[in-house]
């Protein structure tokens, strides 16, 4: 009887050290890259793919606030709210809907209804809802159609 056949994996050892070399020469090269970025102030990883990533694209921001609206009883519309306030073109209302759990679709509905409202002024409008631990309703009116058009605020500000 050969030796070979008693052990059958004996042949093998050189691919589990070659594969074992080469995860090595992985994990050097791929630490060495921060160090080599550093040295020379730029990202060498995935440039293209970064590049490409950063025209262009809207920043997640809403502007800060020129005038908020929550309906309260016996207060006024969004209708008469918005007459009052300046007009500017440039202007976008964003309705914020909190909901607790299982209240969607009535934030939903509150949210839509102060958007139509709003867009029968020919206002601007974003509606944004998000899961709370109370229902709420509020507007904002900001500069936020430049942010989403050109990635900066009014004045070159980021």
């Amino acid at each position: 009887m050969s030796s070979l056949a008693a052990h059958p994996r004996t042949g093998h050892g050189w691919q589990l050290i070659l594969a074992d070399l080469a995860l090595i020469l992985f994990l050097l090269t791929l630490s060495a890259l921060p160090a080599a970025e550093a040295e020379s102030g730029e990202r060498l990883a995935d440039r293209a793919a970064r590049d490409k990533e950063a025209e262009g694209v809207p920043l997640p921001e809403i502007a800060g606030a020129q005038a908020l609206f929550r309906p309260v009883p016996g207060g006024p519309a969004l209708g008469e709210w918005l007459a009052v306030q300046a007009p500017d073109p440039r202007a976008t209302l964003t309705v914020v809907a909190t909901h607790p759990a299982g209240g969607e679709a009535q934030a939903w509905t509150r949210a839509q209804a102060l958007a139509a409202e709003a867009r029968a002024r020919g206002t601007r409008v974003r509606i944004v809802i998000t899961a709370g631990t109370t229902a709420d309703l509020t507007a904002s009116l900001a500069y936020d159609a430049q942010l989403a058009e050109t990635g900066r605020l009014p004045g070159g500000a980021s």
